[in-house]
């Protein structure tokens, strides 16, 4: 008989209260759960446990969430979340750049952060089994000297070493391809991402567009691959190609 393992979570909160209070919470959803009151610790948990998503405070003792975010995701493709108190956009615009894939605002609601890990780990598990496939099977979009395997978020070209795309980044390229030639304003670009549960600003859009322009070499100036179309949107003007 096949045992599944509990989901994990690694919460990273230097607020001895709200880390208690998170870990209870989880710990009664039946998650495995791994706690770091700072920077030291969350890297010795990321080192030593097998870990599914990270809950991480972007003001802790050491090195900040956001320093943690790039390290982490340099070695991994952990899902992370990012916990700010924050109203100001740019630490949570920051966090995305830097590889975050979805973040909250405290004070948060312990039952949709929740909902969010397990949507997180839903797609996570569905591209890891995804990736277990050939890359022949699996399904691909071919532009130019681009192949995007769709459903594995990632991004190959001959001769050069595989790009792993963050969940945002390749919803965002998903979307923009499959709308090719036609001008998708912010707005339409939210709501066909269906990631509703992110709730995305106009300048995460912006953000994911500049990360995806660096990884695909495409020059904002001259863009083989996404334009701006000002004022409105931005429009996929290569060809692709399904197989």
């Amino acid at each position: 008989m096949t045992t599944v393992s509990p989901p994990s979570v690694l919460i990273v909160e230097d607020e001895p209260a709200s880390l208690n209070m998170l870990a209870s919470y989880f710990e009664a959803e039946n998650f495995l759960v791994h706690k770091a009151k700072n920077a030291q610790e969350a890297e010795a948990q990321f080192e030593a446990k097998s870990v599914d998503v990270i809950l991480l405070d972007i003001k802790i003792p050491g090195k900040t969430g956001l320093e943690l975010i790039r390290e982490f995701r340099a070695r991994s493709n952990v899902g992370i979340i990012l916990v700010t108190q924050k109203k100001d956009p740019v630490d949570k615009i920051v966090g995305l750049e830097l590889g975050a894939d979805d973040y909250v605002t405290k004070p948060y609601n312990a039952r949709e952060l929740l909902v969010r890990v397990k949507n997180l780990i839903n797609r996570i598990k569905l591209g890891g089994s995804q990736q277990k496939n050939n890359v022949d099977d699996a399904k691909l979009v071919i532009f130019a000297e681009w192949t995007l395997h769709l459903g594995r978020r990632l991004l190959s070209q001959a001769g050069q070493e595989d790009i792993q795309l963050t969940e945002g980044e390749y919803k965002l390229l998903a979307t923009l391809i499959e709308n090719a030639g036609q001008v998708l304003n912010r707005d339409q670009i939210m709501n066909r991402m269906q990631r509703r549960d992110w709730f995305p600003t106009d300048r995460t859009i912006d953000v994911l567009i500049a990360r995806l322009r660096k990884k695909l070499g495409d020059d904002r100036l001259q863009p083989r691959f996404i334009n701006t179309a000002h004022g409105t949107g931005y429009i996929f003007v290569a060809e692709a190609v399904y197989q």
